[in-house]
């Protein structure tokens, strides 16, 4: 009973096959047209994207500036002329060189033995002054005034 059923659904998959492959071949040959015309189309439109993607791609540059190095034979000095000008008091300048270490305000706290809202007050009255709204730009307008090395 076992082979009967085997070899009926063999033959049964072999019919569908067979039907299958007859009518792929009368649809390519009767729709050959449209085919090759949607064969000839995706050629076009993979070459238009590739074509299009090379034209296009950006080319990496790289900007090379030269910084002058300042001459580490010299010790630095503060510029008291802008720390005046500025109003800037020695507390705001610590915490400006805490600022530049790269400390948060946390550490600056307890390295300065304060508290954190008073780090914050001193941080954001020297913001004013400097006329800066973060951290970042403090460190680089002190470096660029003297303020820091």
């Amino acid at each position: 009973m076992k082979k009967i059923i085997l070899w009926y659904g063999l033959g049964g998959g072999a019919l569908i096959v067979l039907l299958k492959m007859t009518e792929y071949r009368f649809l390519v040959v009767e729709h050959s047209i449209q085919v090759y015309g949607g064969l000839i189309a995706l050629l076009f439109a993979t070459a238009g994207i590739w074509i299009g993607l090379t034209l296009t791609k950006t080319k990496e540059v790289v900007v090379v500036r030269e910084m002058p190095v300042p001459s580490s034979n010299l010790p630095f000095a503060v510029n008291e002329a802008q720390v005046t000008a500025l109003g800037i008091t020695p507390r705001e300048l610590e915490i400006l060189q805490q600022i530049a270490a790269g400390l948060s305000t946390r550490e600056i706290a307890n390295a300065l033995f304060v508290s954190e809202n008073t780090v914050k007050t001193h941080a954001s009255r020297l913001f004013g002054k400097l006329e800066v709204s973060r951290r970042t730009q403090a460190v680089v307008a002190g470096r660029r005034l003297g303020l820091i090395p």
